[in-house]
C-alpha cells in the first residue's frame, strides 16, 4: 500500500510517499480500515520536527516508530475476533495510533466510531484530534449556559471546534485570533474576536468564566487574573522551549492551582470512542461545522502539513487519500455556514493513487 513515511526529523522534506508492506490484518478487538481521507492536526508538525526534543526518547531517536497521521475516515475492510459493534463495509472515523496517512490502517474499535452521515469524507476526517480536544476542554472547565468563554487560538482547528462547542452550549464566546481570520470566528460563533496582534485580553475589564488557551503566549498570572473569581483556566499546549516544550509550563499551572480560588487545569486529550459519538451527535445536528480550509491530494501530502505550519489555515486541511465517496453538498454547505472554504484540487498530482 501507499503511506506517508518519515524518513528522519526536520521539514517537509522528510515526508515522502511511498509503497509499504500492507498492515497484518486485524487481530482481537481490532478493525481495518480502507482510509479515505485524513485530518493534518498539530501533533503532526509537532512529530514531523521531534519536538520538544525530550519526547524523541518516546517517539525515536532518529525518526518517529510509528508513522505520521492520527485522523481518519473511511470503510471498514475488515473485522478482527470479539468485534460486535463494526461490520465490514461500514463508514467510518476514528483516531489511529499507528499511522493515518496510508491507504490502509488498523485501529483498535473502541477508538472507532461511525462516522457523520451528513458529512463528506474530508470534512468527517478533520474531527477525530482536533474535535475531541475541544470537547474534552470545555468539559474540564465546566462550560455551561451563560458562561463568559474566552478562546485564544480561536481560528485554528482545535479553536474552531471550541468556538462552536461552547456557542452550542449557550456560552457567550470571544475568540483571539488574527483580523484576517475575525470573520471565521464569528462564523464559528464567536460574539466578539480579539485582534490577537493589537488587543490584548490581559490588559481589558472584561472577566471569563472560562479561558482555554490554545497559544501558550500569556503568563498565567495575567490570565488568572482576568478570570472571575471561581473561574476556569484551560492549559492546552502552546509555545516552550525546543527542549521541553509546554511541559514547564503546564507543570506550574499544576503546582499553582492548589493555591488559588480560581481552577487552573492542563489539558492532556486522550483518545475516546465516547468523545466520538458525541461529536458525530453535534455534526448531524448542525451545531458541529467542520471548516476545511483545503483538500490536498494523497502525493502532496507533505504540503499539507507544511501548510498547516505555515499558520495560514483556517479550521483544518485535510488529505484525500481515495474517492469520495460520501456525501459532498451536506459538507460543503457545512463549511459554507461556519465562514470556511473548502478547496479541493482539480485533479491529484501524479504521484497520487
Amino acid at each position: 500500500m501507499k503511506a506517508l513515511t518519515q524518513i528522519g526529523y526536520g521539514g517537509p522534506e522528510v515526508l515522502v510517499v511511498a509503497e509499504v508492506p500492507d498492515p497484518a490484518p486485524p487481530g482481537p478487538g481490532q478493525v481495518a480500515i480502507e482510509v479515505h481521507a485524513a485530518g493534518v492536526h498539530a501533533g503532526d508538525v509537532w512529530i514531523m520536527h521531534g519536538e520538544p526534543l525530550m519526547l524523541r526518547a518516546v517517539f525515536g531517536r532518529k525518526r518517529p516508530k510509528q508513522p505520521v497521521g492520527r485522523d481518519v475516515v473511511g470503510v471498514v475492510s475488515a473485522v478482527g475476533e470479539g468485534v460486535t459493534t463494526l461490520a465490514a463495509g461500514d463508514r467510518v472515523f476514528a483516531e489511529s495510533d499507528q499511522g493515518g496517512f496510508a491507504e490502509t490502517a488498523v485501529v483498535d474499535a473502541a477508538y472507532v466510531r461511525r462516522a457523520p452521515a451528513n458529512l463528506d469524507d474530508a470534512h468527517a476526517a478533520v474531527i477525530p484530534v482536533s474535535g475531541t480536544t475541544a470537547l474534552q476542554g470545555l468539559r474540564l472547565g465546566g462550560v455551561a449556559s451563560g458562561d463568559r468563554v474566552l478562546v485564544i487560538g480561536a481560528s485554528g482547528g482545535v479553536g474552531t471546534f471550541a468556538v462552536q462547542l461552547a456557542a452550542a452550549l449557550g456560552a457567550e464566546v470571544t475568540g483571539v485570533a488574527s483580523a484576517a481570520k475575525a470573520d471565521h470566528v464569528r462564523a464559528a460563533g464567536a460574539t466578539h474576536v480579539l485582534d490577537r496582534h493589537t488587543e490584548d485580553p490581559t490588559t481589558g475589564s472584561a472577566r471569563y468564566d472560562v479561558i482555554l488557551d490554545l497559544a501558550g503566549a500569556h503568563p498565567i498570572r495575567a490570565l488568572k487574573q482576568i478570570l472571575t473569581p471561581r473561574g476556569t483556566l484551560v492549559l492546552s499546549s502552546g509555545t516552550g522551549s525546543r527542549l521541553l516544550g509546554p511541559i514547564p509550563r503546564l507543570a506550574a499551572a499544576t503546582l499553582m492551582s492548589p493555591f488559588t480560588r480560581r481552577r487552573l487545569k492542563p489539558l492532556v486529550a486522550r483518545r475516546s470512542g465516547d468523545d466520538l459519538d458525541e461529536l458525530r451527535r453535534h455534526a448531524e445536528a448542525g451545531r458541529l461545522r467542520p471548516v476545511v480550509d483545503e483538500v490536498v491530494p494523497f502525493g502532496r501530502a507533505a504540503e499539507a502539513i507544511a501548510r498547516l505550519q505555515s499558520g495560514g489555515v483556517r479550521g483544518k486541511v485535510a488529505i484525500r487519500v481515495r474517492d469520495d465517496r460520501s456525501a459532498p453538498d451536506a459538507a460543503g454547505a457545512s463549511a459554507d455556514a461556519a465562514g470556511g472554504t473548502a478547496r479541493r484540487p482539480a485533479q491529484p498530482s501524479s504521484t497520487a493513487p
